[in-house]
């Protein structure tokens, strides 16, 4: 069997060409993608793919593997050819179809997309940040799954990250949180190739990283050499033995290795070589100008190794597994259930219940209520808050916080991180074994958006809690008053918003969160205290669900307008309705929890909701109006946010702004008085 020592010069140089020039190949036949990139990593992405990674291409999905996070996703060639190298679901075909329509090896890594690939990267930055989430998931679950004092999970998370990955701030951000847990199963690989695609990073980037990192509490090892094998080979070693804190491995590489003209050059970081420098860098790496895309089979064999290896140890813990199956029965099961994504039989039946009865409630304080009630039927559940804890209502009574002495804990302390919040929460739960949460305001959505955007491109159960949902959070003005937030989350495709109207909605919002498997969600809840609505008891269960649904209609005959509403300005459109029926005007009030939900019903049931006959439409949210058109149509209104909020008690906020049941019911009167209906 051909060794796979560093040492051996002949068969480690073939196989690390290999890689560089599959990507060079796949980047030039597209016209399109980055070489330099590979061609400078191959090296030390070799060495930790056929020694240190452990994993199974055979079972992509054993739940103890090494994960591998390609964090500067524009490098995605080389990652293919490692995939196909490797022995995955990934063939040379595929590589040659590099960013075509419907091939497995789009622009950049896609996770669900492609077999081997453990999260969507891209925006830089992101996948350190989400590989900070599945080093928490380890030791999480570590502290609850042992066989014979041996934690059944103890895989590391190997980062390959550049330049451009550690400007971002969301990965100082995770960054920092990670050193601060400790989270010795976290190892960065830093390309420090110095250019990125303006040029050198000298112009904007001249911080001592290595420096920095210390600082954070990281273990810092430097390899002068990306081509150095025996250096990178000491260095993961090392990286390997730190289990106490996590690694920053610093390899000085270049970008475009082998290009006689475009080494060391931006020209050679997002843009193919070209057919001439193509074959003027194969022949100084001797390497044949054809055919394109050779693969010696030597190149494969310590690949093959490696995957021998790697079944080995899979089979290992799944014998593990079954002995801990046979000691831990309950446990095991648990475990199971979880990787599934099952909901134990009759959870639901903890979830909280209100009725008109009781006393008016802020729905942040019932999302808290829910959360207490779950906590003990949902293992997996795991969550906190970026430093508003006690604001969301996100913490879970008698559990302790998440930390490095205790690892088993459940609350989890993100500080004021929020951008680096969302990315590591898509970490815990790519494991498939959490539903993660994680809350504040709405306002600093904001600052999540690129994460929970990413969430929802990988159909990821993650449930964002955001409160301080409207202008009526008051004394804290417009800086704190969301106004564009929900159309901007409303305008993620995947991402399912709910605003409640009060507590039997925001019960039933929790149901939906939890009940999806398929994507996150997202829920906006009130600061103020909502009157629990009567009708609601008896129908948000099933309302909510479905995203839209009538609240309250007048008796006695067709309505002749419809009003429409979400969250605290259900309660307001109510009151408006109310004084409509003093006119003797008969109308419909629909809470619209959820656009999206609402969507994905069958026509019939909207046009139950929504009848097309009645055009007198208005809809009331102290928001954005942008996309309620679709619902009032060209014939009605939209009483909504024209502008930014103010700093006043939030009733001084709703007269100034006209969120009044008065003016509520002056507009529908216009509306109606105008519409085609009446003009007949």
């Amino acid at each position: 069997m051909t060794s796979t020592d560093p040492r051996d010069g002949d068969v480690a140089q073939l196989s690390i060409n290999t890689l560089r020039f599959l990507a060079v190949d796949m980047v030039e036949k597209a016209k399109s993608g980055h070489p330099g990139a590979p061609l400078g990593q191959a090296a030390m992405a070799w060495l930790l793919w056929t020694r240190f990674l452990r994993h199974d291409p055979a079972d992509p999905l054993w739940p103890n593997r090494d994960r591998f996070i390609l964090s500067c996703g524009h490098a995605s060639a080389l990652l293919y050819g490692l995939l196909h190298l490797a022995g995955y679901d990934l063939s040379l075909a595929e590589l040659e179809r590099f960013r075509q329509l419907d091939s497995k090896t789009p622009g950049h890594p896609e996770f669900g997309h492609t077999v081997g690939v453990e999260t969507t990267t891209g925006p830089l930055g992101q996948g350190l940040a989400t590989a900070v989430g599945m080093a928490i998931a380890r030791e999480q679950l570590a502290s609850r799954f042992s066989e014979g004092g041996v934690p059944l999970f103890d895989y590391r998370t190997w980062v390959l990250a550049s330049d451009g990955d550690l400007m971002e701030g969301v990965a100082s951000e995770a960054a920092s949180l990670a050193g601060h847990l400790r989270l010795g199963g976290l190892k960065v690989l830093y390309d420090s190739n110095q250019i990125s695609i303006d040029g050198s990073t000298d112009l904007a980037f001249t911080e001592q990283v290595d420096r920095r990192f210390a600082a954070y509490g990281w273990n810092v090892l430097e390899v002068a050499d990306g081509n150095d094998l025996p250096a990178l080979g000491a260095a993961m070693a090392m990286a390997e033995a730190e289990t106490s804190r996590p690694t920053l491995i610093v390899v000085r590489t270049h970008i475009g290795f082998g290009s006689p003209h475009k080494q060391d050059s931006a020209e050679s970081h997002g843009a193919p070589l070209g057919a001439e420098e193509t074959r003027l860098t194969k022949a100084a790496l001797g390497w044949p100008a054809e055919p394109a895309f050779l693969v010696p089979p030597a190149a494969r064999q310590p690949f093959a190794t490696a995957a021998e290896r790697g079944a080995a140890a899979a089979r290992a813990w799944h014998a593990r597994l079954a002995r801990f199956a046979e000691s831990e029965p309950e446990l095991a099961r648990e475990l199971e259930r979880r990787s599934l994504r099952a909901l134990p039989a009759g959870w639901e039946a903890a979830l909280p219940q209100f009725t008109a009865a009781d006393k008016p409630i802020a729905t942040r304080a019932v999302s808290g209520k829910v959360l207490q009630a779950i906590t003990r039927q949902l293992p997996e559940l795991l969550g906190g808050s970026a430093d508003l804890a006690e604001s969301n209502n996100t913490l879970l009574a008698g559990e302790e916080s998440f930390s490095a002495t205790h690892p088993g804990g459940r609350n989890l302390r993100f500080g004021v991180r929020e951008h680096a919040m969302g990315a590591i929460l898509s970490g815990l739960a790519l494991t498939g074994l959490f539903r993660p949460y994680g809350g504040t305001f709405l306002i600093f959505s904001d600052y999540m958006r690129p994460a929970i955007r990413l969430a929802a491109l990988m159909r990821q159960p993650v449930v964002y809690v955001f409160t301080h949902d409207s202008i009526f959070l008051g004394e804290d003005g417009p800086t704190h008053q969301p106004i564009d937030q929900l159309a901007s989350l409303r305008a993620i495709p995947g991402l399912v918003t709910l605003r409640p109207a009060d507590a039997c909605e925001t019960v039933a919002a929790w149901k939906v969160a939890i009940e999806r498997t398929a994507g996150p969600t997202a829920l906006a809840l009130s600061r103020q205290k909502l009157t629990i609505l009567a009708a609601s008891a008896e129908r948000a269960a099933a309302g909510v669900a479905r995203g839209a649904y009538v609240l309250y209609e007048t008796p006695g005959g067709e309505p002749e307008i419809l009003l429409l509403a979400s969250g605290s300005e259900v309660e307001l459109a109510l009151a408006g309705l109310r004084l409509l029926e003093q006119d003797g005007r008969r109308g419909r009030l629909v809470s619209v929890p959820s656009w999206e939900l609402f969507a994905q019903q069958d026509a019939e049931y909207r046009d139950t909701v929504l009848p097309a006959r009645i055009r007198a439409r208005l809809a009331v949210e102290a928001a954005s109006p942008l996309g309620w058109e679709r619902f009032v149509g060209l014939d009605g209104g939209i009483l909504a946010m024209d502008g930014f909020g103010a700093s006043a008690p939030a009733e001084d906020l709703a007269t100034h702004f006209g969120f009044t049941p008065e003016r509520v019911a002056a507009r529908a009167r216009e509306i109606w008085a105008r519409s085609p209906v009446q003009q007949a």
